[in-house]
């Protein structure tokens, strides 16, 4: 359990450690820097960062991952999470 114990850990602060190189991507049209390198940078830290989430979301597993993942989607940061007993049968 030790070895799967580092994994999930190391997964989790991989996929969260990508998160800044996706914020930073807006940022980049605002710097005083030419085109080329603006496109160039901007490239790099998209790859960087979607390489740093994939990769923590191997480590970490199908559960952990589907469930990490769903905390980054916008649509789910407002809805109401429901209960058992409050679910309506249809």
């Amino acid at each position: 359990m030790k070895k799967k114990n580092w994994q999930i850990r190391l997964g989790i602060l991989l996929m969260v450690i990508s998160v800044p190189f996706f914020l930073f991507i807006p940022v980049v049209p605002f710097l005083n820097i030419d085109n080329k390198t603006k496109i160039t940078f901007t490239t790099i830290l998209l790859v960087i960062g979607e390489i740093m989430f994939w990769s923590g979301g191997l480590l970490v597993g199908k559960e952990l991952f589907t469930k990490y993942k769903s905390y980054f989607n916008p649509k789910n940061w407002f809805k109401k999470k429901l209960k058992e007993d409050e679910k309506v049968d249809v």
